[in-house]
């Protein structure tokens, strides 16, 4: 197996993991819909996939929402409990410091919005620890749609085998892999750090 030459991971459940039943509660709260109902309008909307492709504008998808819910704060008060969802997983934020202390260039892919980026970069520091990002919604794609993977390949200058891939969505993975990627499938920081290893990169 070819040596990878840049290492691309997913955001979500990779470096951060989240819990939108945080924000169900939180939005539930201050809104006419139970925190079941709220989780369903997150989890299964089409209003958060055309935010995440890009489609509507965070002052459009925030106004549905907060009609949606009813929801009895400001936008601002809505943004905040949506986006404050997520726990650092430090065993993978250790793995791309060690990947980077090696000259290994990483970057982030992720299928998510300009809002919960921003406050991703306000709260995390370990997110400015990487070479490039690619995000859905700048793109109008979401993962596993090929376009998205193009631009992952035109930003790293790479492809191939010689881009290793870590996602915890085996959908995504396979989309990867079918590029010729070594894509493999983020199941533990512990297997994910060992694949790492066994590809030549630690």
């Amino acid at each position: 197996m070819s040596q990878p030459k840049v290492v691309v991971f997913d955001l979500g459940k990779v470096f951060l993991d989240f819990d939108y039943t945080i924000a169900a509660r939180r939005i539930a709260a201050r809104s006419r819909l139970t925190p079941e109902q709220v989780l369903a309008l997150i989890n299964h909307s089409p209003l958060i996939y055309k935010f995440e492709c890009g489609q509507i504008s965070r002052h459009e998808a925030f106004a549905e929402l907060q009609r949606l819910t009813e929801f009895a704060g400001t936008a601002t008060d809505l943004i905040e409990a949506f986006c404050d969802v997520f726990t650092p997983i430090e065993p993978m934020i250790e793995l791309n410091r060690l990947l980077r202390k090696r000259n290994v260039p990483t970057y982030i892919f992720s299928n998510t919005n300009e809002v919960t980026i921003e406050f991703i970069r306000r709260r995390y520091p370990f997110f400015a620890e990487f070479d490039g990002y690619v995000f859905s919604y700048e793109h109008g794609a979401m993962k596993p749609d090929p376009r998205l993977y193009e631009v992952v390949e035109r930003l790293t200058g790479k492809c191939g085998r010689e881009i290793f891939y870590l996602d915890d969505l085996p959908q995504n993975v396979a989309a990867g892999a079918a590029r010729g990627w070594q894509a493999v499938v983020h199941e533990t920081p512990e297997k994910s750090r060992d694949a790492v290893r066994a590809a030549g990169l630690l």
